[in-house]
This record gives C-alpha cells, sequence and structure tokens, in this order.
C-alpha cells in the first residue's frame, strides 16, 4: 500500500488545494482507515468564502467522512475489524473529568485542530485525505448498505441528536423548525423519528420542494406569514419547541412570537456570521418562563444514536446529497457548497470511490 496520501487544504480565502504528505504510522490503539467520501459542510465553506477567518490557514479540514478500515493497531478492540465501514466522531480522551461524565465534546486533552497544527504544518481534522489514522475510541462502524457520503452525515446528525436531547423533544410535541437548509431538514427528520409533529418554515422554492419530498410539512414563508399560520396550525396554541435552523435575527424575532405563551422552548442551533440579534428582555423570558437553549457538537453517545438512526434508516438522507465531485475538483466543489441553495456536495476520495 502507498505510503503517500493526498489532501484538501484550504490555503486562503477561495482557494483550495491539493497536497500531498506521508500516511502517520499506526499506533497500537488506532486504525488506518481508507476515506472514501468527506461532505462539505457549513464551517468548511464558510471559511473558503472568507467568513470565518477567526479559523486558520492552511487548514486541512473535513470533518463528515466515511471510508473502510485498512489496518488496525494490537489494542483495538474485537469489534473493529478490517474492511468495516466506519465513520468518526470527535477525538476525545476518555480520562479527563468531562470525558468520564459523558461530556467528550467538552475534552480538554486533546489537541484542538483549529488552533494545534499538525507534525505536516496543517490544522483540521484531515478529512479531505485519502487516508487518515484515528483513534480506535472515535470510530463507529455504519452499515455498508450504506453509501459512503450517507456514512458521512453521522456527525452532522450527531449534533442533532445532541440539540434535540438539550431541547427534551418528546412524541406528539408540536415542533418548528425556521429553515429547510441541510440542517434544518436533519432537524425535522429527526425529530419527527422521535414521534414529533413537526413543521418546517422556507422560503427558497429549491429548500421547499426538497423539504416536502421528504414527506415534511412546510410552510412557504413567501405565501404566509410564518408566525400566523404556525398559530393556525396548532389551534392559536403555538409551537412547544423552535428549532432555529438559521443564524439570522428575523428568524430569532419570529421564533419569540411563534412558540407558546408559557413554557415554551428555542433551540439556537445554527450560528451566524456576523453574529444576528435576540430580541428579548428578560421580563417576557421571566414571565412566560420561556427556555432558550443552546447547543453546539456531539458527544460520544450522541454519535451512537446518530449511528442507529442512520444504519436502521430511521432517517434517510439520500436527498441531502446535492453532488459528488472528485478532489482533484476541490476548488469546484467548494463553489458548489456555498452557492446559495445547495445541499450537501460530497468530495470523492479514491478514483474509485462509491
Amino acid at each position: 500500500m502507498t505510503k503517500m496520501r493526498k489532501f484538501a487544504v484550504l490555503t486562503k480565502a477561495r482557494n483550495a488545494e491539493v497536497h500531498k504528505g506521508k500516511i502517520p504510522e499506526v499506533g497500537n490503539n488506532q486504525v488506518l482507515i481508507k476515506q472514501e467520501a468527506c461532505n462539505i459542510c457549513t464551517t468548511d465553506f464558510g471559511q473558503w468564502l472568507g467568513l470565518r477567518e477567526h479559523q486558520p490557514y492552511p487548514m486541512a479540514g473535513g470533518h463528515e467522512g466515511a471510508g473502510i478500515i485498512v489496518a488496525k493497531g494490537k489494542n483495538v478492540r474485537d469489534g473493529l475489524n478490517i474492511g468495516d465501514h466506519v465513520a468518526l466522531a470527535y477525538d476525545y480522551c476518555g480520562e479527563c473529568t468531562a470525558c468520564q461524565t459523558g461530556r467528550t465534546s467538552e475534552c480538554i486533552e486533546i489537541l484542538n485542530p483549529f488552533k494545534d497544527k499538525n507534525d505536516e504544518g496543517y490544522y483540521g481534522h484531515l478529512g479531505f485525505a485519502t487516508y487518515n489514522v484515528k483513534n480506535a475510541n472515535t470510530v463507529i462502524k455504519m452499515n455498508p448498505k450504506l453509501s459512503f457520503s450517507e456514512a458521512g452525515f453521522l456527525e452532522p446528525l450527531a449534533t442533532v441528536v445532541s440539540g434535540l436531547k438539550r431541547l427534551r423533544v418528546t412524541a406528539l410535541e408540536r415542533v418548528v423548525v425556521i429553515g429547510a437548509g441541510t440542517m434544518g431538514i436533519l432537524n425535522a427528520l429527526a425529530a419527527t423519528a422521535y414521534g414529533a409533529e413537526v413543521i418546517v418554515t422556507e422560503m427558497m422554492n429549491k429548500k421547499i420542494e426538497a423539504a416536502r419530498s421528504m414527506g415534511l410539512n412546510v410552510i412557504d414563508v413567501k405565501k404566509y406569514d410564518p408566525v400566523e399560520k404556525v398559530k393556525e396550525l396548532t389551534n392559536a396554541e403555538g409551537a412547544d419547541a423552535v428549532i432555529l435552523a438559521v443564524g439570522v435575527t428575523k428568524a430569532n424575532d419570529q421564533a419569540l412570537e411563534m412558540v407558546k405563551h408559557l413554557n415554551g422552548r428555542l433551540l439556537l442551533f445554527a450560528a451566524g456570521y456576523p453574529a444576528p440579534e435576540l430580541n428579548v428582555d428578560s421580563n417576557l423570558v421571566h414571565y412566560r418562563k420561556i427556555e432558550l437553549i443552546g447547543t453546539y457538537g456531539a458527544d460520544i453517545h450522541d454519535f451512537n444514536k446518530s449511528a442507529n438512526l442512520l444504519n436502521d434508516a430511521k432517517v434517510d438522507v439520500s436527498k441531502l446529497i446535492e453532488t459528488k465531485v472528485p478532489i482533484e475538483e476541490i476548488q469546484k466543489a467548494y463553489e458548489i457548497a456555498s452557492t446559495q441553495g445547495s445541499y450537501r456536495v460530497s468530495v470523492l476520495l479514491q478514483e474509485e470511490s462509491e
């Protein structure tokens, strides 16, 4: 097997290149993954657009990938074997206070890929690499019936699972998702799988059609006032919970109006750049007993739940793949991914991938 690998790198805003480097040695507790596909997420193309200049260069990013185990260290558990289809959770040490209490996403013992360079001088997770060496505790087996592009949804769906857990969504609750982009639809599909009655609001025709093709109830905000329509659909009571899957001030304002008068919950799922405003006074939160809930990232148990949803086909992400582009055309892949209205662009990392 080759000792070298290719990987995509952002060297500056709007410039993505393919570099080469050595494949690291596989440690006793690690596996070598032949990475087949990695999807471009909002964070990735946001930096490509120059909207996340707090993230350093050169960024060898990507974290929504999947592939096949081709080698394993001697201490790797028996449940992981060469030939397994896998996707990746976040790195964590398993020993610090955060990890011991299940909050693996808050581990501070692992190097931060957005602040610390690897041995070759790159930042990032190297998700857009043909091969990658990962700690076995972050590797999760995926159903081989899933395409690698679909298996790459493990991480974004895990962040949704984490948010829904914090939001405490239960069966028969009425949940509104503002925004039908990739993460909005993932939130809506997962909440539906949990048994909630879900309403999505959206203004772009392409996204409205996509959401409806997946069986979701969508309010076209070009035709209807979303607040009034939500009230109509909930018998004037309002939603039990609202998930903000877009980071804009207007959506924040709408969420406060469409949530039920007492004991409503708002999940601030999406970030926005520049940062949106949240126009709410503390008295309103106090008297209406509103919960404003933040969420970011996912813990290892969220990744396991996400894998179950994908592997058992309880959440079907196949229609969220906009297109597939080979790594040699990484610049084109970013151009498509950053086009308004696009869903996930999947970068194929092997010559005969998928």
